[in-house]
């Protein structure tokens, strides 16, 4: 798989995030690396991670950021503008790491959920 089909969305400081970086170099991969704190997804990228990710916006929004309790966002009747809204303005708020190859995009929580996105050896 050529490295360009390969993206992380990263924060250096979450161990989880660190783990899956170095599972993707020990395939052999230099994945583009999107420290998202840093430099945030637009609109139309959050939303097709959260729509290609197959757990939606909701599903990628980091719920135990103190943040997310007091905008509210946990509540079950949110709608995705809403969300999409929120974390475009505090990407604290997303969840990570978020990974996109080629097979599909999945937010490696645990970090072992990477193996279903990296093509057979």
């Amino acid at each position: 798989m050529p490295d360009t089909d390969v993206t992380i969305y990263h924060n250096p400081r979450c161990g989880t995030s660190r783990t899956v970086l170095e599972k993707l170099r020990a395939e052999g991969l230099s994945p583009r690396v999107v420290e998202y704190l840093k430099t945030p997804p637009d609109h139309e990228t959050l939303l097709r991670l959260g729509r290609s990710s197959g757990v939606g916006l909701k599903g990628l929004l980091r719920a135990k950021e103190a943040l997310a309790e007091e905008l509210n966002l946990g509540r079950a009747d949110i709608e995705e503008d809403e969300l999409l809204d929120a974390m475009l303005a505090h990407p604290v708020l997303i969840n990570r790491p978020i990974v996109e190859t080629s097979l599909g995009v999945r937010l490696c929580r645990p970090a072992d959920v990477l193996t279903e996105i990296l093509p057979a050896a």
